[in-house]
């Protein structure tokens, strides 16, 4: 259960619409690349409340209706009257290609599968946004207080399967969150050995996008480069826990614990070029209210983003170093931000 307070640190939200007195039931979910998570919600009286919770692989499913289809029919008592759901993709008059499962999505689709006409489907990093408001102090690990301009623009970078960053615009009374694909930009590179991971990026991939590093998948790219162009030793201990196991996981927990030499340097250059991208969105959004490191990847390096280079890294924005630093930065401990944030976003809509 969660109060919806509003706290000098968080976004300033548009408060949710309900009919009263009267508990509102709301479905939300996160569908990303490789998980979907459902969870049924109630509202009322400035407290959100999960009720129950379901969770699948996106991948096993070849029609998304057919997950939510089968959340509903699982449970008892009040159905849903209200449907969010984040989506790892670029909404456009409510559609999606979502784009880590080449699928397509729409509002109608879920309207016509559940009966339910009160439909949002919007960017999961949108929804992540969404999801601050519902975050305890606990949630939250601060790497720079900075100045904490509670009437600044706010930002979120979120590496996970893939890379999605947001943008909070503060109108004056509120922040409103909205959506980017600013993963999908390219990466600049500064050194020689930008450089040349450069080339090695636009042989494997053509296009050298942001997202080819900054993400799950992207570790095991700097760790491919690092040993088959730099040499760097892999050994055969190694090679096999990456085969079997999932490789980001594996190279992170062995820079961590065994400081085994190309993990430990695959990790070094993540989390260089995680905050020069983070440097270069709060540029961008002039994010004076703060930025926020969402994702499923943070939160388990956490003890890495605290040594000092991060924030070294974050700094270099050319003659911008004192806005910079007046940034407070943290890092989204809640894995289901998205999940609440979508259930926030249920609770602004309007019942049809």
């Amino acid at each position: 259960m969660q109060t919806l307070k509003k706290t000098h640190y968080l976004p300033r939200f548009v408060t949710p619409v309900h009919n009263g007195d009267e508990i509102t039931w709301l479905l939300a979910g996160d569908l990303g690349g490789t998980k979907t998570n459902l969870a049924l919600f109630r509202s009322g009286e400035g407290i959100l409340d999960i009720v129950r919770e379901g969770k699948y692989a996106s991948r096993d499913y070849t029609n998304f209706t057919d997950i939510i289809q089968d959340f509903i029919s699982q449970g008892e008592g009040m159905p849903p009257q209200r449907v969010c759901i984040g989506v790892a993709g670029p909404v456009v008059r409510g559609k999606v290609e979502l784009t880590n499962l080449s699928r397509d999505l729409s509002e109608d689709d879920i309207r016509q599968a559940t009966g339910i006409k009160s439909v949002a489907l919007i960017n999961d990093l949108e929804a992540t946004a969404y999801g601050l408001a519902t975050l305890s102090p606990s949630q939250l690990t601060t790497l720079h207080r900075g100045a904490a301009d509670s009437n600044g623009n706010m930002a979120i970078i979120a590496p996970g399967t893939g890379l999605g960053m947001a943008g909070l615009f503060w109108d004056g009374q509120h922040h409103f969150p909205f959506p980017t694909e600013g993963g999908h930009t390219d990466f600049a590179p500064r050194t020689d050995l930008d450089i040349l991971l450069l080339r090695y990026l636009q042989e494997k991939y053509d296009i050298a996008s942001c997202e080819r590093l900054i993400s799950g998948p992207g570790i095991y790219t700097i760790y491919q480069f690092l040993r088959d162009v730099k040499g760097m030793e892999e050994s055969a201990e190694l090679g096999r826990a990456i085969a079997d196991g999932d490789p980001a996981a594996v190279i992170s927990k062995a820079a961590q614990e065994s400081r085994v030499a190309i993990c430990v340097k695959t990790m070094e250059l993540f989390v260089r070029y995680l905050a020069r991208e983070s440097c270069n969105l709060v540029l961008k959004m002039k994010a004076t209210g703060g930025l926020f490191l969402g994702g499923g990847i943070p939160p388990k390096i956490a003890p890495m983003l605290e040594t000092g280079e991060f924030y070294h890294h974050y700094l270099q924005g050319d003659r911008m170093a004192e806005l910079l630093a007046s940034v407070p930065i943290h890092i989204v401990n809640n894995d289901k931000s998205a999940l609440w944030g979508a259930a926030y976003y249920a609770g602004l809509l309007e019942d049809k």
